[in-house]
C-alpha cells in the first residue's frame, strides 16, 4: 500500500531548496573586494578604500596606491598635487649605516611601484579634517613621460 505524501514536509523541503539555490546564486553573482572598485588594470590596490555614508577613517590615515611594476605617478589630494620623492633617491643620499628619514611628502617606492602619503605637522596636509576628501592618482609608465599619463580618482570620509 502506497503512503500518502506529507504535504507540509514537502512544502518545507521546497522552500529550503529554493533558499539554498538563492543563496548560491547571490554568492556566485556578488561583486566584492577590488572588483567592486573598478580599478584600472594598472592599479592593484588603493587605501583608504572609498567610503560613503556614515563610514569613515581616522584623520592621520595613510593614502596608499599600489601600481603595476613599471609605473610611476603623483598624488593629488583635495586639489593639491603633493611633491613626490623616490625612496631610491633618498637611499643614495645617506651613508652606509645611517637611517633613511622620510620627508613629509608623497613617497614613491620604485622597488614596489607604490605611492604613499601620511599627513604630519610638517607636510602640506597636516591632517585630514572631518568630512569628505578626494584623491587622484596620476600615473604613467616609467619609460614614458607624464604627457602620456592616466588618472584615477576616489573619495573617502574622515570621521
Amino acid at each position: 500500500m502506497a503512503r500518502r505524501p506529507n504535504y507540509p514536509l514537502l512544502a518545507a523541503s521546497l522552500v529550503i531548496a529554493l533558499c539554498v539555490a538563492a543563496i548560491g546564486y547571490g554568492v556566485a553573482s556578488s561583486v566584492t573586494g577590488t572588483s567592486r572598485l573598478k580599478l584600472p588594470s594598472t592599479i592593484e590596490r588603493i587605501e583608504p578604500a572609498p567610503t560613503s555614508g556614515g563610514a569613515g577613517i581616522p584623520e592621520q590615515t595613510t593614502v596608499f596606491v599600489d601600481l603595476l611594476a613599471g609605473y610611476t605617478g603623483v598624488l593629488v589630494i583635495d586639489g593639491l598635487e603633493l611633491d613626490t620623492v623616490s625612496r631610491s633617491e633618498l637611499r643614495d643620499k645617506v651613508k652606509p649605516g645611517q637611517q633613511v628619514v622620510l620627508p613629509p611628502t608623497a613617497i614613491y617606492d620604485d622597488g614596489n611601484a607604490t605611492l604613499s602619503f601620511t599627513p604630519s605637522p610638517e607636510a602640506a596636509i597636516t591632517k585630514f579634517v572631518q568630512g569628505q576628501h578626494v584623491v587622484q592618482v596620476i600615473f604613467w609608465k616609467v619609460t614614458e613621460d607624464r604627457s602620456r599619463s592616466h588618472a584615477y580618482s576616489w573619495t573617502f570620509s574622515v570621521y
